[in-house]
């Protein structure tokens, strides 16, 4: 894809202002921008997903997990731009609000296949390692977790993709990213700039989500290996 992308450069007509909008490192910026908010946005979805899926798992505080995946449903059920513009308004223009907003967007993967992962592991086998006299906390370090690892990863790696896309849009808030080329793209009626700042979406998504599946697979626990 970048191979076309690239020929399809060479023989293109450039005129001024589409090379002005792919000069002076502007490409590089706005995909290292782009990159940034992915990671520090999935980064804060794991610190407040999995934590709260666990606790969510433990005696009477499962009794809110209908409550909790309601709001994180109603965060990933409502328009992306739209939250992001409510964020803009709360929050004003800047990073910030674009963050949290990617991060409210994501988080609803990771939650669910946590608690979802943590509740579908066998109770025999939970009891018998209580049997042997594990503690509450080292049966979930040493049990509980390592069986759903597999189910928690593949909720990180929807979220990793979903923050990717979700990038796009933090222009609107001033957040920058790859959503910078596409808009000026479209807004300036140059297609090499749009087509550039898609395909490089396209391709970090592909790219994130491969490496994704390879820590995943690395991290499964060994009796779990197909």
């Amino acid at each position: 894809m970048l191979l076309a992308t690239w020929l399809w450069f060479q023989q293109a007509d450039l005129d001024a202002l589409t090379r002005n909008a792919l000069s002076g490192g502007q490409v590089t910026k706005a995909l290292w921008q782009h990159i940034q908010l992915t990671v520090i946005s999935t980064f804060f979805v794991l610190i407040i997903a999995i934590p709260l899926g666990i606790l969510l798992t433990r005696g009477a505080m499962s009794r809110a997990t209908p409550v909790a995946m309601a709001f994180a449903n109603a965060g990933q059920a409502t328009p992306a731009i739209g939250l992001l513009a409510l964020l803009v308004i709360w929050l004003g223009i800047g990073r910030r609000a674009a963050l949290i907003g990617m991060i409210v967007y994501a988080i609803l993967p990771v939650l669910s296949n946590t608690i979802t992962g943590l509740k579908a592991n066998d109770p025999t086998l939970l009891e018998a390692a209580r049997g042997i006299g594990m503690s509450p906390s080292g049966v979930l370090r040493r049990v509980e977790l390592p069986l759903a690892v597999p189910l928690i990863l593949a909720g990180v790696r929807t979220a990793l993709v979903l923050n990717v896309g979700t990038a796009t849009l933090a222009v609107f808030g001033g957040g920058g990213g790859l959503g910078v080329l596409i808009t000026t793209g479209i807004t300036n009626q140059r297609m090499p700039v749009l087509v550039l700042g898609s395909v490089l979406t396209v391709v970090l998504a592909l790219l994130v989500d491969w490496l994704a599946s390879i820590v995943e697979l690395l991290l499964r626990p060994r009796g779990l290996q197909p």
